[in-house]
């Protein structure tokens, strides 16, 4: 398997030149006196070393060894401890965190690269750090002064871990059904008793306390509360004590992410503090849940990235056949000379290339709900509302996809274990499924961020992005019509879909994936005239060319998609929902 290299250029070209990121940082004061465009790229220099030297590494042994649980331990492959620590030594983990606690304070923007990175280097190694800066987010949000003092300086610092702990065997993406208690005591402290399942991280040999953000309910309650419960107890001062009554009872037998610890795990009278208000706890818990979204659509757009470079470097490499017209009969061609490989190859690339344009623009409006003010940052809370499911479900599916076209183009030798792709695809499947599965992400896309206001933020998205593609001047007209089209097409849906809410509002639900994908492709398309339009005076002749190459394919063979699903969604009621049960 080849090492894995990250494409700067690319991501310099987004932050500088597409979404002039120095313009956004320097008008934030929480950000214009701590970062510049050099500063940024020297992180993302370092971060492309580490991910490629250390992470990378650890990528395929750790599929091949897994993790194992041996009495009250679970152990990770060897060589994850080793490189976490140096990894969290580097400051990663806490690179977007507060500098009051001991985080770097660098924005979104910026981590969203890093990440993608990470997980383009490996998938399992990254979910420890992700989990961690999620529960930091959570906790900063959400705890009181102690607890923040107490724990996250040392979850920024990555010398202990975090993990979120709310799927129960019978409560999974509906957790009314949640059955963990949360007894209170006389100091102000909860004993917490029950089962949680599928919890990544839960445990490990990484980090010698794992702080859990558990979800329970309070005596008489119905509602759901969130509590901070430590491995070990934990004093003001940061010194561990006891061990708190939080066991492993066993870890889960997956289809990938094997070098992930994903654990079953029992709370017996553990103490933990309470997070937030009482009975508001999935409110809190949605702050870690809406981080990791995002996080997990970088996760498919990590592999997305990794595929490619597997899959192009392999088309050059391996020979097979004759390019179609050849007068050649005995020496065969790499097969990137075949027609479906570079439909295929070329797939892959717009996809990956459009959705890390996605990750860093929502990276932006991430920073300007949480630095600007006013309509400013108001607008971008909206548009953070309305781009975080896109983010995870779009990314995700797109990314599963373009590791099976990546394992296509080896054919033969993709299925089996050595060339790694494989892997890949095994790694990313559950991406489209944790953290809410993209059929959930899709129906709060459009029956929670897109119609609970009559489409208003929708709307004022459309119309903004609409008035940037009249502004350039360097991409085709036809083009840009066929944008500006489509993003009206789809607030006209929109509007049908309002009538569904009161006609037949199941058909919301059932045509949601439709919608959400719908959007994917025409925002894909919008970035691709963005990209090609910045790129107009760059320095790099080729880099230019590939663009608008990729930019025409774009057009030409993928941005149809968006007309097929918007026309499921405008199809009505058909036998979607009409069928009796009894007939499935």
């Amino acid at each position: 398997m080849n090492p894995y290299s990250a494409p700067l250029a690319d991501m310099q070209f987004l932050l500088e030149r597409v979404f002039d990121a120095p313009t956004t940082w320097s008008s934030l004061p929480e950000l214009a006196d701590t970062l510049d465009i050099e500063t940024a790229l020297a992180i993302l220099t370092e971060s492309s070393k580490v991910s490629r030297e250390l992470i990378h590494p650890l990528n395929r042994n750790g599929d091949e060894e897994g993790v194992v649980h041996k009495g009250n331990e679970v152990i990770t492959p060897k060589g994850f401890k080793n490189v976490y620590k140096e990894y969290a030594e580097g400051g990663w983990i806490g690179l977007c965190g507060d500098p009051a606690f001991g985080g770097m304070g660098m924005p979104k923007m910026l981590g969203v690269l890093v990440d993608e990175m990470a997980y383009s280097a490996s998938n399992a190694f990254t979910l420890y750090g992700s989990l961690t800066a999620g529960a930091a987010l959570c906790i900063h949000a959400h705890g009181n002064e102690e607890i923040k003092s107490t724990y996250l300086p040392f979850l920024y610092s990555g010398e202990w871990t975090g993990a979120m702990d709310m799927t129960e065997p019978q409560s999974g993406s509906d957790l009314k059904g949640i059955r963990t208690k949360a007894l209170p005591q006389s100091d102000g402290s909860y004993h917490l008793n029950g089962s949680k399942i599928f919890i990544t991280g839960g445990d490990h040999d990484l980090t010698d306390n794992v702080i859990h953000l558990v979800l329970a309910k309070l005596p008489d309650s119905h509602g759901l509360s969130l509590f901070l419960v430590p491995k070990i107890l934990v004093d003001d001062k940061g010194q561990l004590g006891e061990e708190n009554g939080v066991t492993v009872g066993a870890i889960e037998h997956k289809m990938g992410l094997k070098a992930s610890s994903t654990c079953v795990m029992n709370f017996d009278n553990a103490t933990g503090y309470l997070i937030g208000e009482a009975n508001r706890g999935l409110m809190c818990m949605f702050t870690m849940m809406n981080y990791e979204r995002l996080a997990i659509g970088i996760q498919g757009l990590g592999t997305s990235q990794a595929a490619y470079q597997m899959a192009s470097e392999y088309a050059k490499e391996r020979k097979q056949g004759v390019a179609a017209g050849s007068s050649s009969h005995i020496e065969s061609h790499p097969i990137i000379v075949h027609g479906d490989v570079r439909r295929m190859l070329l797939t892959m690339k717009c996809l990956t290339e459009a959705g890390r344009a996605l990750s860093v623009y929502t990276g932006q409006q991430l920073d300007l709900a949480k630095y600007a003010q006013g309509e400013v940052q108001d607008k971008a809370c909206q548009y953070v509302g309305l781009l975080t499911p896109v983010a995870k479900a779009f990314l995700t599916d797109r990314g599963l996809d373009t590791a099976i076209m990546g394992q296509q183009v080896f054919g033969g030798h993709g299925y089996i274990r050595e060339t790694g792709i494989e892997q890949l695809v095994r790694d990313t499947r559950i991406a489209q499924i944790y953290e809410g599965t993209n059929g959930i992400q899709a129906i709060d896309f459009l029956g929670r961020k897109v119609t609970a206001d009559n489409g208003e933020a929708l709307q004022s998205f459309i119309k903004e992005h609409q008035s940037k593609i009249s502004q350039m001047l360097n991409v085709p007209p036809h083009y840009k019509q066929r944008v500006t089209e489509l993003l009206s097409a789809l607030l006209d849906t929109t509007m049908k879909v309002n009538e569904y809410k009161v006609s037949s509002p199941a058909l919301v639900n059932a045509c949601a994936v439709d919608f959400l994908d719908a959007f994917g492709y025409i925002l894909y398309g919008y970035f691709w005239l963005a990209m090609v339009d910045a790129a107009k005076d760059h320095s790099d002749e080729e880099f230019k060319q590939q663009k608008q190459h990729l930019m025409t394919f774009y057009f030409d063979k993928m941005i149809a998609k968006a007309d097929f699903h918007l026309s499921q969604v405008n199809s009505g009621d058909s036998a979607t929902m009409t069928m009796p049960e009894s007939l499935f």
